[in-house]
């Protein structure tokens, strides 16, 4: 693999974990008391009041621990790809009088971890909280990071104490694959605070299967047990997880070796045989996760059809496959071939001459662009070495690249915003899951969702994509969806309206004194069934 690639290699490795030991990350816990420590990629902690940052990594570690939704992802299987199952709402069904209308039956007897009870007034609250801004709970913050979730619901209403209705703007059939996300905070403990949220931040309360311990600022950020969890499968293994932002790959995998974590994630390609010889567990898993580039598709280059055609053909996936030895396959499309939405996409295989020839048609050589790239965070694997590759296979091609490095959470502020709002960018590199469709290519396909509305940052737009996504949202059966999925899956990719990458294989490193953890074939991920051996 070319050196050219890594900014910092095994030779500082046993410096930088000194540093860690003498900068006060590892947390002394009594010896009776069993820890998980977890190495994130993100670059601060991820915010823990109920609306995470940081990428879906915040949603992976803080949000699923403290905090329950109506619906939650199955994530106890590594053979299959995740699907969602009951979560505060036991179930959930169309009304058949009215296919903008879902009834949502709410489970009993759950009660938030300050023991305020969960019911219909507490999910109406937790609607209020993000979508009406006339609410005393309201909180900005908190729209602009959850309102996406439930963007097609119009109107959430108490039918009694256990049962509400979320009524739709559209027919939405995958209502229920939106809310895993939009998370339950205490309405006692913020109404008892007069909805200060500053002040609730020092002690937040939801439903999940960790508790809130302690924070320290750009630290780290402690969990407990919940031994009181309502899903008594789920009760933690351990009685403390300690979360540790560190964006470096060569820190974490320092830290993993000088036993200061327990759990890395994304450990470097060029660290894996070291972590691998001192007897670490490495874990990768196949599951539908884009590395890719999005595109502003409204103005030049990227309006061209040929010009995202040519960036298409430009890649050289196996190169990047190669450089990452072996933790990615070739991206292709958003989906993965084993989903039942796939279809047959057209392929852009690696082809340099058939890409300067489309962009000598289309009249831009040199075809400057602009991209937005961060330097860390939530499943962006490596993205410093991979844009650097990326950027020759493009300029090999005709294309003049500029990368723009920036944090993690100011480029997810870039993606939110939308293209209009940030000019300069062309593209941006921003890393997206496609466990289901909705988020896969929907949200970031169709003109209804372009941001701030959905995904779809690069306000990309086509009549026929729209209509195969209006009747896919309107068919309540799975197998015709799927089948209407597959063609607006093929539509997209023959008009390249993104820059197919790799799919990343997620791989994680972790303690032999680790045991129990299945890694799911999605983003998201379960700790609770972990165990730490002493």
């Amino acid at each position: 693999m070319p050196s050219r690639f890594w900014t910092k290699g095994l030779s500082s490795l046993r410096a930088v974990a000194l540093g860690l030991i003498t900068s006060g990350m590892a947390t002394a816990t009594a010896s009776a008391e069993s820890t998980l420590r977890v190495a994130m990629t993100a670059a601060d902690i991820p915010d823990w009041t109920g609306a995470p940052d940081q990428g879906y990594e915040g949603y992976r570690f803080v949000g699923f621990s403290l905090y329950d939704s109506l619906v939650l992802w199955d994530l106890s299987s590594s053979d299959k790809a995740a699907d969602i199952k009951p979560g505060l709402a036991e179930s959930w069904a169309i009304d058949p009088n009215d296919h903008k209308k879902w009834i949502f039956k709410l489970r009993k007897g759950v009660t938030f971890h300050d023991g305020c009870p969960w019911n219909a007034d507490s999910a109406i609250w937790n609607y209020k909280r993000v979508m009406d801004s006339s609410s005393p709970q309201y909180n900005p913050r908190h729209h602009a990071g959850q309102s996406w979730l439930i963007v097609n619901v119009s109107k959430m209403e108490r039918v009694d104490d256990y049962t509400i209705a979320l009524t739709t703007a559209i027919e939405d059939a995958l209502l229920p694959y939106e809310v895993p996300g939009f998370f339950q905070i205490s309405n006692c403990a913020v109404t008892k605070l007069n909805n200060n949220y500053d002040e609730y931040a020092k002690h937040p309360y939801g439903t999940g299967p960790y508790k809130f311990d302690k924070v320290v600022p750009h630290e780290r950020l402690e969990v407990v047990k919940n031994a009181d969890y309502w899903d008594k499968g789920r009760v933690p293994k351990v009685d403390r997880m300690v979360l540790l932002p560190m964006p470096e790959a060569s820190t974490r995998a320092a830290a993993l070796l000088a036993g200061q974590v327990d759990f890395v994630e994304a450990p470097s390609p060029d660290t894996i045989p070291k972590l691998k010889q001192s007897g670490m567990q490495i874990i990768t898993v196949p599951y539908p996760h884009n590395w890719d580039y999005q595109v502003r598709a409204d103005r030049p280059p990227f309006d061209n059809l040929k010009v995202r055609q040519a960036a298409n053909y430009a890649i050289n996936r196996d190169e990047v496959v190669d450089m990452l030895q072996g933790v990615a396959t070739a991206g292709y499309g958003k989906f993965i071939e084993s989903q039942p939405y796939y279809g047959n996409p057209i392929k852009y295989t690696y082809n340099v001459e058939k890409a300067k020839a489309l962009l000598k048609e289309a009249g831009c050589l040199p075809c400057k662009i602009t991209v937005g790239i961060s330097t860390s965070g939530s499943g962006q694997m490596q993205p410093l070495p991979m844009n650097e590759l990326v950027k020759e296979q493009l300029e090999a091609a005709g294309f003049q690249v500029t990368l723009d490095p920036i944090d993690w959470n100011t480029l997810i502020d870039v993606y939110i915003g939308g293209a209009k709002k940030y000019p300069k960018y062309d593209a941006i590199n921003v890393s997206l899951s496609s466990i289901e469709p909705l988020q896969g290519i929907m949200k970031s396909g169709m003109t209804r969702y372009q941001t701030p509305n959905g995904f779809n940052w690069g306000l990309f737009s086509n009549a026929e994509v729209d209509k195969l996504g209006e009747a896919a949202l309107a068919e309540f059966d799975a197998e015709k969806r799927n089948k209407i999925i597959a063609a607006m899956h093929e539509k997209l990719v023959a008009e390249a309206y993104e820059i197919f990458i790799v799919h990343d294989l997620n791989p994680r490193a972790l303690s032999p004194k680790v045991k129990g953890f299945v890694q799911a074939q999605s983003w998201f991920q379960d700790m609770t069934p972990i165990s730490v051996d002493p």
